[in-house]
């Protein structure tokens, strides 16, 4: 049985004020948290400013004050954060007791995130401490005083502000069309952590293993073989397929692998420390032997996915699943039974799964189900019951709902607000009526577009404006609607991507 939190349950819902954890860090080591308060739905916790190579005990955490992160950005801010009470606490987090406040501790945070967030800042304020060189976190915090410079990387120089944070290099002017890339030119943007990437090489995993300030990078259209472990990338997110060979550094914390599956991976202990999060394709591909000791991942494919995809991952603690389209169906669900540290189930929109789609997974703690059919909530808590399973359920519809909605990307939004989410529901069936009635090419079907889609923007301006249920979340949501939509209309992305800003008042 796994380990469990004070109360015996998998989230924070046994938790309370005081109570510390000592957390196991990426790559060895242990830090630790406390617990400030409980609400009625979040947890507000804090990461303390310890490091040690072996599990401390309580008595010795007793001296440490709370952890004050200066890496990146960061000026001394508390590692503070409210976490859901459904959360689920990673299996390594060990509960030692109860302690009084520490002195300095934060009685409120802005900020919202997962349990993971503690070890990971913890994690990155040591990296930034003792792998960065001295000279390199200088240059980053002079940076701000800076003011523009002039960025030279062999195509067309650019000025800009020399505390750019992230730069977007997939077909920029800034590169030659064909050659050598002036990689030195990057030296001009010392505070720049975020590369976005296209297509060969050009002596880009050279460049980031002498400017280990980039933590961040985006791949797209890649080359054949990628070696990337001289890096010190934290975030990598690969989009395209044909890869045959995948190097990935030991600082990873997160991977992102977008339409398609490299052939090999190679990951430091298989990609323990990796939160992996994987789009599938069409055609069934197995998740490479290289990443089977990861222990999070997330899997998001279109109507159908298939266990048996995911290979063999014996490690793996928490699993989330989403669907993009109809059926929204899980198959091939045995081998997940094989998985005996498996205590975290998601499935968000699978509305084709069924009370008994999962098989009997010896770990597992939580199960959480946003977006089923209400006809399966009775089988499923029954199934439940008394078992020790938390079984959270939200977003249940009815089977004539779905029938007439599955398809719209706005669908979710009644779970939210269900006047707000219908009205947003009928606007973009309207428009893709519309869009399916366009002349079938041309300019002039760019040109009849442009009333479709502005009109679907001001609904959803009006919508916000009245339910206020645009969040972070609804707005990516409406924004990859619209594109999707401009696309089917034939719209260039880039002119796509000016109206939607130029007309969104959320």
């Amino acid at each position: 049985m796994p380990d469990t939190p004070p109360g015996g349950a998998v989230s924070g819902a046994g938790i309370g004020p005081g109570a510390v954890a000592v957390l196991t860090l990426p790559r060895g080591g242990h830090g630790a948290a406390q617990v400030v308060s409980v609400g009625d739905e979040t947890l507000l916790v804090y990461a303390l400013d310890w490091y040690s190579a072996e599990r401390p005990t309580l008595a010795q955490l007793a001296g440490a004050g709370p952890l004050r992160l200066r890496h990146h950005s960061h000026t001394g801010a508390l590692a503070a954060v409210n976490i859901r009470r459904d959360d689920p606490i990673p299996l390594d987090f060990d509960w030692l007791g109860d302690q009084p406040l520490r002195p300095g501790a934060p009685e409120t945070s802005a900020s919202y995130a997962s349990w993971s967030y503690l070890p990971d800042q913890v994690y990155r304020q040591r990296q930034w401490d003792l792998r960065l060189p001295e000279r390199v976190k200088a240059d980053y915090r002079a940076a701000m005083t800076r003011g523009q410079v002039e960025v030279d990387l062999g195509g067309e120089p650019a000025t800009m502000g020399a505390a750019t944070p992230s730069l977007d290099l997939a077909g920029s002017a800034l590169l030659p069309a064909s050659g050598d890339v002036r990689w030195a030119g990057l030296d001009a943007l010392p505070r720049c952590t975020t590369l976005t990437w296209h297509g060969p090489a050009r002596g880009l995993p050279e460049a980031l293993a002498a400017r280990p300030i980039v933590a961040n990078l985006t791949w797209h259209d890649p080359p054949s073989e990628i070696d990337l472990t001289a890096g010190n990338l934290t975030r990598f997110t690969l989009r395209g397929s044909g890869v045959r060979v995948l190097r990935l550094p030991p600082t990873l914390l997160y991977c992102g692998l977008v339409g398609g599956l490299p052939a090999t991976v190679e990951a430091a202990e298989r990609g323990r420390w990796i939160d992996l999060s994987v789009e599938l394709p069409d055609t069934p591909m197995l998740l490479p032997a290289g990443l089977h000791g990861v222990r999070r991942l997330g899997v998001r494919a279109d109507g159908v996915v298939s266990a048996a995809s995911l290979g063999a991952p014996a490690e793996l603690e928490t699993l989330r699943l989403s669907w993009r389209k109809a059926p929204g169906l899980l198959v091939d669900a045995d081998p997940l039974a094989t998985l005996s540290r498996l205590y975290a189930v998601e499935l968000l929109d699978g509305y084709g799964c069924a009370a008994d789609t999962l098989p009997d997974l010896p770990a597992l703690r939580h199960l959480a189900v946003d977006g089923l059919r209400r006809s399966v909530v009775a089988a499923l808590r029954t199934r439940y019951r008394d078992t020790g399973v938390e079984l959270l359920l939200r977003g249940a519809k009815s089977d004539a709902w779905l029938e007439a909605n599955f398809g719209n990307p706005f669908r979710d939004w009644v779970d939210d607000d269900p006047r707000g989410g219908t009205a947003a529901c009928r606007a973009y069936s309207t428009a893709l009526r519309a869009v399916d009635r366009l002349p079938t090419e041309g300019d002039a079907r760019v040109r009849a577009a442009e009333p479709i889609l502005r009109t679907l923007v001001d609904a959803l301006n009006r919508i916000e404006q009245r339910y206020e249920i645009i969040d972070t979340v609804n707005r990516e949501q409406a924004g990859d609607a619209f594109l999707a939509l401009a696309d089917r209309a034939g719209v260039p992305a880039k002119l796509a991507d000016d109206w939607f800003d130029d007309w969104r008042d959320f």
